[in-house]
């Protein structure tokens, strides 16, 4: 959220990602491991659009008016249809009822189909087709 800097003998804080894409959006990927500490702080500014600081000396509020884009990976691996999402994810319902939408992707597995995207996706970063030619084998694919 944000970080305190030495500046000679004064003390300054910088803001973080939330108050950097304040009156925007900030992406945030693995927020299952984030640190506990972190996540109340977003929190806090899901709720309220604003991070209460007090640090160094400094006590202060800042706004952080920002849309929060998330994303997580189930608990071990494998997304567990038999559990809810928030046995699955790990997170607080506290936390996840702060988003507007959860969104699941799942990916089945299916052998033969990861042969085919992993075979695509090291022909498209071949060198030696044009552009034409990675299109064609997209649409084949």
């Amino acid at each position: 959220t944000t970080a305190e800097l030495r500046v000679s003998l004064e003390m300054i804080l910088e803001g973080g990602a939330l108050v950097l894409a304040d009156q925007g959006i900030c992406c945030i990927d693995e927020f299952d491991k984030m640190n506990e500490s972190d996540r109340t702080a977003i929190h806090e500014v899901m709720e309220q659009q604003t991070i209460s600081i007090a640090k160094a000396g400094i006590l202060t509020t800042l706004n952080a008016r920002v849309s929060i884009l998330a994303a997580a990976n189930p608990a071990y691996g494998r997304y567990n249809v038999k559990k809810s999402v928030e046995q699955n994810i790990q997170l607080p319902a506290a936390l996840l009822s702060r988003f507007d939408l959860l969104w699941l992707i799942r990916d089945k597995p299916d052998a033969n189909a990861d042969l085919r995207l992993a075979s695509t996706s090291l022909t498209f970063t071949s060198t030696t087709l044009t552009l034409q030619e990675r299109w064609s084998l997209w649409i084949l694919t």
